[in-house]
């Protein structure tokens, strides 16, 4: 949609893909308010955009009379501060908040785009799994469709959504065993990644690290089938990707998370929640030197935020999803400014 967007022959080229939209964002209020979710806004401007070393982040200086300027990002998620409203003692909670991250534009990528987040104190990554399916559901019938349809290729979401282990889709569509090429599952090895893949002609770059290889192989042999025919939660990554999840009770070397697709697009990140400050701590330090090592800077940490881990989350899961990309597989729209009411020029 390059240039003049506004021209009315091309909203109106759009327009049943906006119509469509705001029936979807009216049914997502409708679900969380059944359910006894309070819907929450917190602020863009946040201490921390985020720590995840690949996303980049919009920075700005802010200004107040009689202190000293002060750095703040627009956030590339409101995770932590609706992680705070958690502590603060608001048991469930959604946001469609908007988010920006940089550096991010494709046919499903925009620097700016709708983020639907929600939280819930008390349940596990497998109740978010069961919201998904329901609130899928509902998504598409108020869109008013039956498969849900992105890259060439329907989804039907009548059935159960697929439920695909990690280390299943690496053994069934790889023939790779990923757990074993992690005998210290906080530092997996390249090398026995590299030898185990070697079959696939998927090889390593120089300066790759063991997670580049497995984004590697999970894009080119894994990821472009998740979703077709159905809905597919792949879950249960290696613990070393574990981000903000814990790790699971019944196996450590995996960490309670999960990500959505439909139609081979993701469209979800959710977790069983880490609770511990400590540990989250080092994940967060660890992964501010990874990006400063890969692009020579680096995110404050939110310190507020790990206070507020500190003084007690309760046991939770939440949930990520994009609320764009949600449209686009609903109405079968092929590029994500189709549903955009204006784009970022």
């Amino acid at each position: 949609m390059a240039g003049e967007w506004w021209r009315p022959e091309r909203l109106a080229a759009r327009r049943p893909y906006l119509m469509a939209r705001a029936r979807i964002v009216a049914e997502v209020r409708a679900f969380f308010a059944e359910r006894n979710f309070i819907e929450v806004e917190t602020p863009g401007l946040q201490v921390s955009p985020g720590i995840e070393p690949h996303l980049m982040a919009f920075g700005t200086d802010m200004d107040e009379p009689g202190e000293v300027t002060r750095r703040r990002y627009l956030h590339t998620s409101p995770e932590f501060a609706m992680k705070k409203l958690l502590v603060a003692g608001e048991p469930r909670i959604f946001q469609i908040a908007h988010v920006w991250r940089n550096g991010e534009r494709t046919a499903t990528h925009h620097p700016e785009f709708s983020m639907l987040e929600w939280y819930r104190a008390g349940a596990g990554y497998q109740d978010l799994m069961t919201d998904c399916e329901t609130l899928l559901r509902r998504c598409l019938k108020a869109a008013g469709r039956g498969m849900f349809h992105g890259k060439g290729r329907d989804s039907d979401p009548a059935p159960p959504f697929e439920r695909l282990s990690v280390p299943e889709a690496f053994r069934s569509r790889c023939g790779i065993d990923l757990l074993a090429t992690a005998p210290d599952p906080s530092k997996p090895d390249l090398a026995l990644l590299a030898k185990a893949s070697a079959h696939l002609g998927i090889a390593p770059h120089a300066g790759d690290e063991w997670e580049d290889l497995f984004f590697r192989i999970l894009l080119d042999r894994i990821e472009p089938d998740l979703g077709m025919g159905r809905p597919t939660f792949l879950y249960d990554y290696p613990v070393s990707m574990a981000a903000l999840s814990r790790p699971k009770p019944e196996d450590p070397r995996v960490a309670e998370r999960f990500e959505l697709y439909v139609s081979g697009i993701e469209l979800a990140n959710a977790f069983g929640e880490l609770t511990d400050p400590q540990i989250q701590r080092g994940r967060f330090l660890a992964d501010q030197e990874k990006k400063r090592l890969i692009y020579g800077e680096t995110y404050p940490l939110d310190e507020d935020f790990l206070a507020a881990l500190d003084y007690g989350m309760p046991e939770s899961a939440g949930i990520a999803l994009g609320l764009d990309r949600l449209v686009m597989v609903a109405t079968g729209a092929a590029d994500i400014e189709d549903v955009l009411w204006a784009p970022v020029r």
